[in-house]
């Protein structure tokens, strides 16, 4: 099951581990079964601190599937399905931490999960291929190996196509909790732990208001705001991050094959080295923090947080970022993850042998469709302007697949549904102006970016297209406010550019804080 080098990788890290891992492996004579028992095997031989014991027949089991544990710890902790892909991370610290292992969280996450009481059963259905999965799975797994209330399965949606099916699970990850559905999309062990500890929001906002002000604020948590962050922490000044989720938009990238002198690399990896690096300097970092109003002031500016706290700071930078372009039609909200959907990576493997719609014909969405048609029945692009937009060298590996159909000229005017699930579409040929219908399972919207700016209107200057307009040293239209990234009018939205210009933002707000400070010019007197 495993290469030389995976096992060579994972035997080191399993010396780690400092008490037994017991297994059980709830298996058939199936095929997937065998693979499981291959994996387990596997790991047998790489640490004399594992043991396997097969369960044939247990009728309350998924099949194939196995259970972690260590003899006196009360943990409940599986894995239904082979957690390869993205996942195979997952599976390392899972063994890790039931070996043990202590965990890379904050002290104080470790005694809140610790604390929560009541009856905990999380099922996340996940996609090998989804690089948003991991960090829910990990979150819960943790939790799970810290809290005896709390039970996890992490299950592969691509293998229980019929368990996917009778849920109508669309979108992938989608984490139910004792039955019901609990969340969808990326979640941290802190959000997750926010939602289950009701008072939590409200400690962390009364926390927030006795800080001091800031020197400089950044309110934002992706490459620009990593940065800037960074950059502004180095001069010695009085720093701190508030982002949403931190890492932005890149956390929903897969590969990323253009960061200058790192030929690959994916996005979560990214994001994780992002906070890493700016945690390495002492800036105050405020996660799961929305920003709804900035006020200027004399002495100082005010971001006022969703939650109800303000931060105050002496100049901010605002690196925001933007998020996927919705299509605004009818049934587009109403079928979000249940059929519509904007990860082709994450949620393709559940359409498999299902017909599916990409809206968009830049390389976003025909990169989509090529994915996808590997996966599903079949791919019809829908592009609104007379020709596709992508890359020559996409536009041809595109047209060489049998399975996809490209319709131009074309305009999505509705999702269609039966109350439950996307059914269809209705589209318009804008050449003759007629409205057709078409009967497909899945709709994967690409279609650009939105800044995430709608807070900020009526506060500083914001283009036609709702971006942040900033001058050559990313300063906007309020005095001590700063922006760069996604969010901001600066061309060519791109990740390196980003950092650059929050390394170029964080500048210039230093520059503002000297000259504000400095002693005025002295008075002339009357001769």
């Amino acid at each position: 099951m495993l290469d030389d080098t995976m096992k060579a990788q994972l035997k080191t890290y399993l010396e780690r581990v400092v008490r037994p891992i017991e297994i059980t492996a709830f298996v058939d004579d199936g095929a997937k079964s065998r693979e499981t028992l291959d994996l387990l095997n596997d790991l047998v031989q790489l640490s004399d601190k594992i043991t396997v014991t097969e369960s044939r027949g247990a009728s309350d089991a998924r099949v194939p599937s196995f259970a972690l544990t260590s003899p006196g710890e009360d943990i409940h902790l599986a894995f239904a399905g082979l957690p390869m892909g993205h996942e195979f991370t997952s599976l390392i610290l899972a063994l890790l931490q039931t070996g043990g292992y202590p965990p890379k969280v904050e002290q104080a996450i470790i005694d809140q999960i610790k604390g929560l009481d009541g009856d905990f059963k999380f099922e996340t259905y996940f996609s090998q291929s989804c690089q948003n999965c991991p960090d829910v799975v990990q979150a819960l797994n943790l939790m799970a190996v810290l809290n005896p209330k709390i039970q996890h399965a992490a299950i592969d949606g691509a293998l229980f196509q019929k368990e996917v099916d009778a849920r109508q699970v669309m979108s992938v990850p989608t984490v139910y909790l004792n039955g019901e559905v609990f969340g969808q999309g990326r979640m941290g062990v802190e959000e997750i732990v926010a939602k289950l500890d009701t008072g939590a929001v409200e400690r962390e906002a009364k926390r927030l208001a006795t800080l001091d002000p800031f020197e400089v604020l950044v309110v934002g948590g992706g490459p620009a705001g990593a940065a800037a962050a960074i950059y502004a922490a180095r001069k010695g000044i009085r720093t701190g991050v508030a982002a949403e989720r931190f890492g932005g938009q890149v956390l929903d990238t897969m590969a990323i094959e253009n960061f200058i002198s790192v030929p690959y690399t994916e996005g979560p990896k990214l994001a994780t080295a992002l906070e890493q690096h700016v945690r390495e300097y002492e800036v105050e970092i405020m996660n799961l923090q929305k920003a709804q109003k900035l006020v200027p002031g004399d002495d100082f500016i005010s971001i006022e947080l969703a939650n109800g706290a303000a931060l105050k700071a002496k100049s901010v930078i605002l690196a925001t970022g933007a998020r996927w372009r919705q299509m605004g039609v009818p049934g587009e909200d109403k079928y979000r993850a249940k059929g519509v959907a904007y990860c082709p990576h994450c949620d393709g493997p559940l359409f498999k042998g299902k017909r599916v719609a990409v809206i968009g014909g830049g390389n976003s969405g025909v990169e989509a469709a090529i994915d996808l048609a590997g996966v599903v029945a079949h791919v019809t692009l829908f592009e609104f302007d007379t020709k596709l937009r992508a890359d020559e060298v996409l536009q041809r590996k595109l047209a060489s697949l049998p399975n996809v159909d490209v319709k131009l000229s074309a305009r999505t005017t509705e999702v269609l549904g039966d109350g439950q699930k996307v059914t269809g579409l209705t589209y318009e040929n804008r050449v003759s102006g007629q409205i057709q219908t078409l009967e497909l399972e899945g709709i994967f919207v690409q279609i650009g970016l939105l800044p995430n700016t709608e807070w900020l209107k009526g506060s500083l200057e914001l283009s036609p297209r709702g971006e942040i307009v900033v001058d050559e040293r990313g300063q906007t239209s309020v005095p001590g406010v700063f922006a760069a990234g996604d969010c901001t009018t600066v061309p060519y939205k791109q990740i390196i550019i980003a950092m650059g210009e929050g390394a170029k933002a964080s500048l210039g707000a230093f520059d503002y804080l000297i000259r504000s400070s400095a002693p005025g010019e002295p008075e002339s007197k009357a001769a």
